[in-house]
């Protein structure tokens, strides 16, 4: 199996008010944000172009679940399938199922304290 994670595909929390947070952080350090929250671009060692999303949710989303937890971090990989396959051997917890959309394929696990951690493995023509 090749490399697990390639990179961060995005951080996610929680805020009482994602529009007013959004606003925040674009007055106050620049971030280009749009309803989604905020795309940073860059290049990985090979020269592919990845990017890595900020994104508040508001306080109450049921997204994170079944975590707890005011924060969820997206990890980039290559071959999801296979990855979560090795991962379930491994005896680490899958949560649902594998969505398909235009930009890639996603799928959850949690960590041994419950982190939900989302794993996305993006098509690269999405980002041409």
């Amino acid at each position: 199996m090749k490399k697990r994670v390639t990179g961060l595909g995005g951080f996610f929390f929680k805020t009482k008010d994602p529009d007013a947070i959004k606003k925040w952080y674009q007055q106050r350090l620049g971030l280009n944000t749009d309803a989604y929250g905020c795309t940073f671009w860059w290049h990985d060692d090979e020269g592919n172009r990845c990017s890595t999303q900020w994104s508040p949710f508001p306080e109450k989303t049921e997204y994170f679940k079944p975590s707890g937890k005011e924060f969820m971090m997206n990890f980039r990989v290559e071959n999801l399938t296979e990855l979560l396959k090795v991962l379930e051997e491994e005896g680490v917890t899958i949560v649902g199922e594998v969505e398909e959309y235009e930009y890639g394929k996603f799928g959850w696990i949690l960590d041994p304290e419950g982190n939900k951690i989302e794993l996305w493995e993006p098509i690269d023509s999405a980002f041409e």
